[in-house]
């Protein structure tokens, strides 16, 4: 895996310029063929740092894998908790304790308007639905505790060796010790959100009107992506973050139209998406973007040698 920082050398000095460009504008970043895994360019892509708001993803992936395992109805409601509101000091939706909101807003509001206070509240309302299943070890960690257990459960399932989740949000400050991830394990991460329909569609959105209940009556708040090119370059998601500590984070995932090809009567279809993973950045929006339009062209020449495996260069 060491070599990570240096993969799909192109002999060209422009490429190396590049390359040196964007290590100085990000700390880390990866982009990957998420079809097979095949990396296409990297630099320091297994340094662990700190990715804010990304952490979303594993709250979220949680969350809709416990929904349908049980086949729960994302339709419930979860409340509000003080300790929920101590989850930072930004809270845009206005949420109040005693609040309610359902599982599906609730998701909304974390995934696209980046919401602590929602996502603490997920992860208080499902750590209490995992906390009765678990073993008494494992409970003395609280339905949070739980909650994020099972975070960390997906990330070792997942082969994201050097991830430790501390919290459903990525707030960084509040912990004795930051949880952190690496560029590598968070397009592993991505790699397993985006092969579900629904994870898809929530970071697809641009916006979402979202419902929430109070005491005085119901009130509607319109949540909108903080993902300034999602709908652009073919760019479908996936999450933004930020934190004094981690700097701009990003990941973007951007398809086009799969390639078919027949060989005799068969049609082999092949699917077209890179994933693209930016921690550290200085401005993550255009770093994120040239990092996408090179990778594509890498994939492109990549595609026309015949899609070469190397397991050294393979998430």
């Amino acid at each position: 895996m060491h070599l990570l920082r240096i993969l799909y050398c192109l002999s060209t000095v422009l490429f190396i310029s590049a390359t040196s460009t964007h290590a100085q504008s990000a700390a880390a970043y990866i982009v990957v063929d998420d079809h097979t895994g095949h990396i296409l360019d990297a630099a320091n892509a297994t340094d662990k740092l700190q990715i804010a708001s990304l952490t979303k993803v594993a709250m979220a992936l949680v969350v809709l894998d416990w929904a349908e395992l049980q086949k729960e109805d994302l339709s419930r409601l979860a409340t509000i908790s003080p300790e929920a509101m101590q989850q930072g000091e930004i809270n845009p939706l206005g949420l109040q304790p005693g609040d309610q909101i359902s599982l599906r807003d609730a998701l909304y509001a974390a995934l696209l308007q980046s919401d602590n206070i929602a996502a603490h509240t997920l992860a208080e309302h499902v750590g209490r639905a995992l906390y009765e299943l678990s073993p008494p070890k494992v409970q003395k960690l609280g339905p949070v505790g739980v909650f994020v257990a099972q975070m960390n459960a997906l990330a070792t399932r997942l082969h994201m060796k050097r991830t430790l989740f501390l919290n459903p949000h990525g707030l960084d400050s509040t912990e004795r010790k930051p949880p952190y991830s690496t560029a590598a394990d968070m397009a592993r991460l991505t790699r397993y959100a985006i092969k579900k329909s629904g994870f898809r569609f929530y970071v697809s959105q641009q916006q979402r009107p979202i419902t929430i209940l109070t005491p005085a009556g119901q009130r509607t708040f319109v949540c909108v992506n903080t993902n300034e090119l999602l709908g652009t370059n073919d760019i479908d998601g996936v999450k933004t973050g930020r934190t004094r500590r981690a700097g701009d984070c990003l990941i973007l995932s951007a398809a086009r139209t799969p390639e078919s090809r027949k060989e005799g009567d068969t049609f082999y279809v092949t699917p077209r998406r890179l994933t693209v993973v930016v921690l550290g950045a200085q401005n993550r929006f255009p770093v994120a973007l040239s990092l996408l339009n090179r990778g594509w062209q890498i994939y492109d020449q990549w595609t026309s040698q015949g899609r070469p495996l190397d397991p050294d260069s393979t998430l």
